[in-house]
């Protein structure tokens, strides 16, 4: 009896160990300390408009996404934000097949990705195959939403929606060459200036109840890498009773602290600074608009100093068009690119938009050497 015992409480202390939790500050930590100076950008080929034309079997382009990864080596940078659909999971075989073949590239390149698995940026209604040509001189013209709006509404999808995200984590638990996990990326985003007259009255109430059971869901595929979904509106992060609820969630749940700022150099540490509170690692996983004052130049030096990551818009022009600036869609650019880039660093050729740009990133990253200063 006495041995049945010991077995049974040998049994529920080895459950017990294995649920799966937010990591804690030290654990955190203890992660980021063994990583590189992480330097990278939100990455999608060329040749693809969107998430569902960067994946889907038709359109998958490993030779694009090979050069173009290469080039980014070649800066120092040693990982990018890749941007996943919930539709895609239809066709959950192939698309992990795609996955996998797409992080095999990167790893060749000792690239590792951050896999973003729900946006709310963009066109509100997606739909799985052709995808529709980029409206002429518009920014983002195309890029679709996670889940889209019809799925947010309807309680028939959420299961759908929970298995594609505690399924995936589950596959890809112990892969080593993904660095961590975006479960939303800016949930709480109305799209005012795109979409805003389509998108849900009612959007950010749908989003708040469903936020919390992602990061559930995500953590109970027990992947090894950490989770995060990273704020970027309001003024002032640092207390979280002054944020909304979407933010709360965020920032709670989050293992890992992100952020976005396209602003200037001293809004961006301002921003460190506020987050510093929290006492956890902190990446910026979307900068640098040009025309803004977030620049390379600027931002990166101070990213540096606190060995905060940074991932900047956009690697190469193409068909997302994401060289044009957010007022585009006000105004489009039919006649052609400003003389400034909005976003992006190389043509579709390999030629960089600003060659003093691509000196300085391969300096400032030493070709991704580790950074000696600590995230205080």
């Amino acid at each position: 009896m006495k041995l049945l015992r010991f077995a049974v409480l040998l049994m529920l202390a080895a459950a017990a160990f294995a649920q799966p939790h937010h990591w804690t500050e030290a654990e955190a930590n203890e992660w980021y300390a063994k990583q590189p100076w992480l330097v990278g950008a939100n990455f999608i080929p060329s040749t693809a408009e969107n998430q569902l034309e960067m994946w889907q079997a038709e359109t998958f382009d490993p030779v694009t996404i090979d050069r173009e990864l290469g080039w980014a080596q070649d800066l120092g940078m040693n990982t990018v934000r890749v941007f996943l659909h919930d539709l895609l999971w239809k066709d959950q075989a192939g698309f992990e097949r795609r996955l996998s073949a797409f992080l095999k590239i990167a790893d060749k390149h000792k690239i590792r990705p951050i896999l973003v698995l729900f946006d709310s940026c963009w066109d509100p209604f997606p739909e799985l195959g052709s995808q529709r040509a980029p409206r002429p001189g518009i920014h983002n013209s195309r890029w679709v939403q996670s889940p889209g709006a019809p799925a947010l509404q309807d309680p028939k999808q959420f299961g759908r929606l929970m298995a594609y995200i505690q399924d995936l984590l589950h596959d890809y638990a112990n892969d080593k060459r993904i660095l961590a996990w975006d479960v939303w990326n800016e949930p709480d985003n109305m799209n005012t200036n795109s979409y805003g007259t389509l998108e849900l009255k009612n959007k950010k109430e749908l989003v708040e109840v469903m936020l919390s059971k992602v990061f559930d869901y995500a953590r109970a595929g027990m992947p090894t890498q950490p989770l995060t979904s990273g704020v970027w509106d309001g003024a002032d992060w640092s207390d979280l009773s002054k944020l909304t609820p979407i933010q709360r969630i965020q920032l709670q749940n989050s293992d890992l602290i992100t952020f976005h700022s396209y602003d200037k150099a001293d809004e961006f540490e301002k921003r460190i600074h506020q987050l510093q509170t929290y006492k956890r690692p902190i990446l910026c996983t979307e900068y640098m608009a040009r025309p803004r004052g977030s620049t390379f130049e600027s931002i990166l030096p101070i990213a540096k100093k606190y060995n905060v990551a940074a991932y900047n818009w956009g690697l190469v022009t193409g068909k997302t068009q994401t060289n044009l600036p957010w007022d585009s869609w006000q105004h489009p650019y039919t006649g052609g690119p400003p003389e400034v880039w909005f976003h992006d660093i190389f043509h579709d050729d390999g030629v960089p938009h600003k060659p003093e740009e691509v000196d300085f990133l391969k300096q400032i990253t030493a070709r991704g050497a580790k950074a000696k200063t600590a995230n205080k």
